[in-house]
């Protein structure tokens, strides 16, 4: 083999590459063998003349029959959403290369150590709109992973900028202006929604926004497991909010394209806009790193959702700073919850939580935001709520009889589900006999969690059936 090697930097470049490649092997083959009709329905469907030696990727399938060498069985392979040529950026674009120190940062901050890489599902993903000009034209379709928690809270700041942030000539803040938003509209909508929030995490002084370059920006350390994609960043900075949308927009193909790791990306960019030294003073001792690593998959850890929708890490749910134990003992170190209202507000209902009495009692400051829009979770997955009315959550008179409308992001939803919400009928128990059955079909989940904000609450489906 060392016959038909050549010289150079590019030698090692490709070799770092098949040795990257061949590590990842094994959790390819697992993932091939228990899910191998999926990924077969995945991977990019490129032209074979594309498909040489040279090209770098990141994922690896394995055919159980295969004895090729490395080299030969590697370039045969149709390799599933690696970074088309189309999504990455010169380096003469300006911005600066990320640094051997920095990568590194990144990694532990986001899980704990820099031998973990993010897998198939978080790399697949990207932030995908649903049909221009339809009932969800306004929607993202969310993936099942991990990443799904990023992209519904994108949803909320999208819904945010239709609703009540768009120029004030656009017919906004009806539902019937959501299902008229066209492709360009929906770029713009996904730009300004990822410009508000890195300019919110930079404590609105600064956004930093991450795209890949084709060439490595260092060689990882021996301790730095390789993925072929964080070590091509290319880092770029902003003074202004506007100047970072601008550029959101003009390269909004990076995000929002199929194989452009747009959700990845995303996140990158929202931690160096925050930085590594405000989320370690964010967090607390109950909480270190980003992500939680369970059931296969890397999940948003709370401290995470909070920096999407408030700017700040901070790892629980309640109002201010935690100094004490319920015991009235004084904790060893603070614990860090939400410091004031913003745009964003968060509801959670756990059926198994409820059952055993462990659910998590999430403060005012998330409950009540200042617009009336709520990243949900429940039962462990991820939605939104939200009303077009802007004074819902400033006039206590607008609450005893009003709507609100749900999207859960799963392809199977056709339409925004509207509820109407009566909070001065008879108590929402009082109705229902039945108390043999299916607790779900009772009391469905979304219902308990608008209850957490509206106790006792009647909700009518509108002839929608009870799908949450």
């Amino acid at each position: 083999m060392e016959g038909s090697l050549q010289s150079g930097s590019q030698v090692n470049t490709e070799l770092d590459d098949i040795l990257s490649q061949i590590a990842e092997l094994d959790k390819w083959r697992e993932i091939f063998n228990t899910q191998g009709l999926e990924l077969q329905g995945c991977f990019a469907r490129r032209p074979p003349e594309r498909i040489k030696a040279e090209e770098e990727t990141e994922d690896v399938s394995r055919s159980s029959t295969s004895a090729q060498t490395p080299t030969g069985y590697i370039n045969q392979l149709m390799m599933p959403y690696s970074i088309p040529h189309s999504l990455v950026v010169s380096p003469s674009l300006g911005g600066h290369p990320v640094s051997p120190e920095l990568a590194m940062s990144l990694r532990k901050i986001l899980f704990g150590n820099t031998f973990h890489i993010f897998n198939y599902e978080w790399k697949k993903s990207f932030f995908k709109f649903r049909e221009p000009h339809s009932n969800l034209s306004y929607a993202l379709e969310a993936e099942r992973g991990g990443a799904r928690a990023v992209q519904m809270a994108v949803q909320a700041h999208i819904i945010k900028y239709l609703l009540f942030k768009r120029p004030v000539d656009s017919e906004c803040c009806t539902m019937e202006s959501l299902g008229e938003v066209g492709e360009k509209e929906q770029e713009r909508a996904l730009a300004a929604a990822l410009a508000d929030i890195l300019w919110t995490a930079g404590e609105e002084h600064t956004a930093t926004v991450s795209l890949v370059t084709p060439e490595r920006c260092f060689t990882p350390h021996l301790d730095y497991k390789l993925d072929n994609f964080t070590e091509k960043l290319q880092l770029f900075s902003f003074k202004k909010k506007e100047d970072t949308r601008k550029f959101i927009y003009e390269h909004i193909q990076c995000f929002n394209e199929e194989g452009s790791h747009g959700v990845i990306l995303f996140l990158y960019s929202l931690i160096f806009s925050r930085s590594i030294v405000r989320l370690q003073e964010d967090l607390d001792f109950t909480t270190t790193h980003l992500l939680h690593l369970g059931l296969g998959n890397f999940g948003c850890r709370q401290a995470l959702l909070n920096l999407l929708m408030t700017g700040r890490a901070s790892p629980n749910v309640f109002n201010g700073t935690l100094s004490y134990d319920e015991d009235g003992s004084p904790l060893p170190q603070p614990l860090h919850g939400v410091l004031a209202r913003s745009d964003m507000g968060y509801l959670h209902w756990s059926r198994e939580q409820a059952e055993h009495a462990k659910l998590p009692t999430v403060g005012s400051m998330l409950k009540t935001p200042k617009l009336p829009i709520w990243v949900c979770n429940i039962n462990g997955s991820y939605s939104v709520l939200f009303s077009p009315t802007r004074s819902l959550l400033s006039d206590w008179k607008m609450e005893h009889h009003f709507h609100l409308y749900f999207y859960n992001g799963q392809a199977t939803q056709c339409s925004t589900a509207m509820l109407t919400i009566d909070t001065h009928s008879h108590h929402w128990e009082a109705g229902n006999g039945d108390n043999q059955g299916d607790p779900e079909r009772r009391f469905p989940s979304l219902e308990m969690t608008i209850r957490t904000k509206w106790e006792g609450a009647a909700i009518d489906w509108n002839g929608t059936v009870p799908f949450f």
